[in-house]
């Protein structure tokens, strides 16, 4: 009787069933896979496992407190800086997306996402990150604007230069430091080259993904490494870039003095980088989204894991 009596009402006043479908279970788990579709959430993988490595770096390493409250606010503020981030891409984007048969079925080209409804996200996602920063402390607060500028300012960059791919490796290179600031407050060497690692592997890896947009780019006046370069030129740039990823690292491990279990771990991460470029040649694109996503993804977790086991 009452389920005929919700169908009547539904079917008669359209407000009411907007408002029933916004808080039912099944509309509530479909726009949450919308949204984690739409920002990507599975690649939040790239860099906070370089966020947990810079944290316990300050913990193992520098002795600063460990505090479970600190870690929480590490992984929410990393979820959070990596919706804003990419959902602000896609927003940005969203004319460009529409045109590029590649990225023609992202949320709001299709249709599924409206772009205010995109908007409100991230402006919400960027509040939190911001009123979070201030539980931690007051050198994260006041350089949390300065992340948002450079995670959201990257979107931009693809109009007006090729070196946009830096941009992104530092929008990612953020999260290291950031992490490490939040248990120490200060600045160290160590996480900085960490950062820097982070920086020059991303970048890489990013001027490979941009190889599969090189037509449309050039035809629709957008700067990225392949169009300035060509197909062979920019697998050359990535490696040189992936190299000096692994300076970074060579460095860093010198100075941090790990041992066997960290060697290890830099050792595998490395190889992840020359695999890459062994399965994207010059005449074979076609292994991108392996080499994009999955050895990348791989490659983070098995650094901050045997870096993490190594301080222990």
């Amino acid at each position: 009787m009452f389920r005929i009596q919700i169908d009547d009402i539904l079917t008669h006043n359209k407000g009411f069933y907007y408002f029933y479908s916004m808080f039912s279970f099944k509309h509530s788990a479909s726009k949450i896979n919308d949204y984690a579709s739409f920002v990507k959430f599975r690649h939040s993988i790239f860099a906070l496992p370089f966020a947990l490595t810079g944290y316990f770096l300050a913990i193992f390493h520098y002795n600063y407190p460990f505090e479970w409250k600190d870690v929480v606010f590490v992984i929410i503020c990393m979820v959070l800086a990596r919706n804003t981030a990419m959902g602000f891409n896609r927003y940005a984007d969203a004319n460009i997306d529409k045109i590029n048969p590649r990225t023609a079925s992202r949320e709001i080209p299709s249709g599924i996402i409206k772009p205010n409804h995109a908007l409100a996200f991230i402006i919400i996602n960027m509040i939190l990150f911001v009123g979070i920063t201030w539980f931690i402390n007051q050198l994260v607060f006041f350089l949390s604007p300065v992340a948002l500028l450079i995670i959201t300012g990257y979107s931009y960059t693809k109009r007006f230069t090729g070196l946009s791919h830096y941009i992104l490796g530092l929008s990612l290179a953020i999260a290291p430091t950031a992490a490490f600031l939040v248990a120490s407050a200060h600045f160290e060497l160590l996480p900085v080259l960490l950062s820097g690692m982070v920086l020059f592997w991303t970048a890489g890896f990013d001027i490979l993904y941009a190889l599969q947009d090189e037509s449309f780019d050039k035809k629709n006046k957008l700067f990225s490494m392949p169009v300035l370069l060509g197909r062979k030129k920019s697998l050359i740039v990535s490696a040189i870039t992936h190299l000096l990823s692994a300076g970074f690292l060579l460095v860093f491990g010198i100075i941090y003095q790990g041992n066997w279990v960290f060697s290890l771990g830099a050792a595998l991460f490395t190889a992840l980088l020359i695999y890459q470029h062994c399965i994207v040649t010059p005449n074979n694109i076609s292994r991108i989204n392996l080499a994009f996503g999955t050895l990348n993804g791989i490659a983070s977790i098995v650094f901050a894991l045997f870096t993490i086991l190594s301080m222990l």
